[in-house]
C-alpha cells in the first residue's frame, strides 16, 4: 500500500479579465454567474400577477399625492414614504424573481422572506391607507382643497388595492413557505 505523501503541491491558473490584476471585484463573479432569462411563468403566476398590481397601484397611489403639494398635510408625508418605499422593494424583489436571481442567492431563504417582507408591507399599507382615508374629507372647507379631494381620495383608492394586494401575497408566500416544510433552510441544502 502506497504511503500518503506528507505534502501536496497544487497550482492552478485561469486567465484574468482585467489583464492579470487582482482587483476584488466580487460582483463581477456573480455578476457573471447570472442568466438573463426571463421566467415567463413567474409572471404568468398568482404572486407574479399580485406583485405588478402591487407595483401599479403603488406607483399611481404615490404619483397621485406627490403630483399635488401635500407639504401642508403632515399625514401625507406618511403616506409617501411607505407608498415610494414598498414601490421600489417591490420593483427590485419583482426583477430579482423574474430573472431568477434568488436561485443563485441560495444563502437567502427566499420563501420565508418574500412571506416577512409581505407581512409587513401588509401592516404598513394599511396603516398608510387608514391615514389617507382619513384626511381626504377633513378639509373640504376651501375650493382648492375641494379640488384636492379627488387626488387624495384616487390615492386613497389605490392604497386599498395595493393592501389587499399585499394580503394576497402574504398569504400565497406564507403558503409557499408552508410548502417547503415551514423552515427557513428548506430548499438550500442537498437532496
Amino acid at each position: 500500500m502506497a504511503e500518503f505523501p506528507s505534502t501536496v503541491t497544487t497550482a492552478t491558473s485561469a486567465p484574468q479579465p482585467d489583464g492579470g490584476q487582482s482587483g476584488g471585484n466580487s460582483l463581477r463573479g456573480l455578476a457573471s454567474s447570472i442568466s438573463l432569462s426571463l421566467d415567463i411563468s413567474f409572471i404568468r403566476s398568482i404572486p407574479g400577477i399580485l406583485m405588478m398590481v402591487e407595483i401599479v397601484s403603488g406607483l399611481l397611489q404615490w404619483t397621485l399625492i406627490a403630483s399635488v403639494s401635500f407639504a401642508a398635510f403632515t399625514v401625507y408625508g406618511w403616506v409617501m414614504f411607505v407608498a415610494v418605499t414598498l414601490w421600489l422593494v417591490t420593483s427590485i424583489l419583482f426583477c430579482l424573481i423574474l430573472f431568477g436571481v434568488q436561485l443563485k442567492l441560495t444563502f437567502v431563504p427566499w420563501p420565508l422572506t418574500v412571506m416577512l417582507y409581505n407581512a409587513v408591507a401588509v401592516f404598513l399599507c394599511l396603516t398608510a391607507f387608514l391615514c389617507n382615508a382619513a384626511f381626504v374629507h377633513q378639509y373640504s372647507w376651501n375650493y382648492l382643497l375641494n379640488y384636492l379631494q379627488g387626488y387624495f381620495g384616487a390615492a386613497a383608492f389605490f392604497g386599498a388595492v395595493s393592501t389587499v394586494a399585499y394580503g394576497a401575497s402574504a398569504y400565497f408566500s406564507y403558503l409557499d413557505w408552508k410548502g417547503n416544510g415551514g423552515s427557513a433552510a428548506s430548499g438550500t441544502g442537498p437532496s
